[in-house]
């Protein structure tokens, strides 16, 4: 089905599991709910499409635009998403555990309460996203631009934040047990109340950071 045309196609709950919709035109159709495991979405046009509460786990949509598009509540465990287009997406509470999202753009998205947990997230690019609460446990985000990012509350354990842009992001009450900032720029950051305890922050720029109340790496109270 390369290069299908389905824009404004109603496939509510639709079974695609598998299916292969490389490069097909699906802007502004219904895919609420539709089973779509390891469905080729490669280079897929699905600007403003509603994939809320879709099963995409092992799907393929690497370059494929999303943009505006509604993925609230979407399963996307294990899914290739590399280079994807995903400004201003909806992916509230999505579960994106396991994702490749390496070079994606996410600029703008809102991923509050999301799961990212294990997911491969580098150079991708998070400006004025919404991460607050989200699971980002285990997680590469090495080079990631995360400037002015909502992180707040957000999990951070054993991450790779290695030379991440974290300029200016909140991370009050963020949980970074573990986290490896070797060389990231925190300059301007809110960190207060955050944990910190055994992180690694060689070299890391904490210039004008608010880290009040934030348990240090070496599990001291910063007061």
């Amino acid at each position: 089905m390369e290069d299908a045309y389905l824009r404004e196609a109603d496939l509510f709950k639709a079974n695609l599991r598998g299916i292969d919709l490389r490069e097909a035109r699906l802007q502004n159709a219904n895919l609420k709910g539709a089973q779509m495991q390891g469905a080729n979405l490669i280079k897929a046009k699905l600007e403003q499409a509603n994939l809320s509460r879709a099963r995409l786990e092992g799907a393929n949509l690497m370059g494929s635009n999303l943009q505006n598009t509604k993925l609230e509540r979407a399963f996307l465990g294990g899914a290739t998403l590399m280079r994807a287009k995903l400004e201003n997406a909806n992916l509230r509470r999505a579960n994106l555990s396991g994702a490749n999202l390496m070079n994606s753009n996410l600029q703008a998205a809102l991923l509050q309460g999301a799961n990212l947990k294990d997911a491969k997230l580098t150079r991708a690019n998070f400006k004025g996203a919404n991460l607050r609460g989200a699971n980002l446990g285990g997680t590469r985000m090495n080079r990631a631009s995360l400037r002015g990012v909502d992180l707040r509350g957000a999990i951070l354990k054993d991450a790779n934040l290695r030379r991440a842009d974290l300029i200016g992001a909140n991370l009050a009450n963020a949980k970074l047990m573990g986290v490896d900032l070797k060389g990231a720029n925190l300059k301007g950051a809110n960190l207060k109340n955050a944990n910190l305890q055994g992180a690694n922050i060689e070299n890391a720029n904490l210039q004008g950071a608010n880290l009040e109340g934030a348990i240090m790496p070496d599990g001291s109270l910063n007061e």
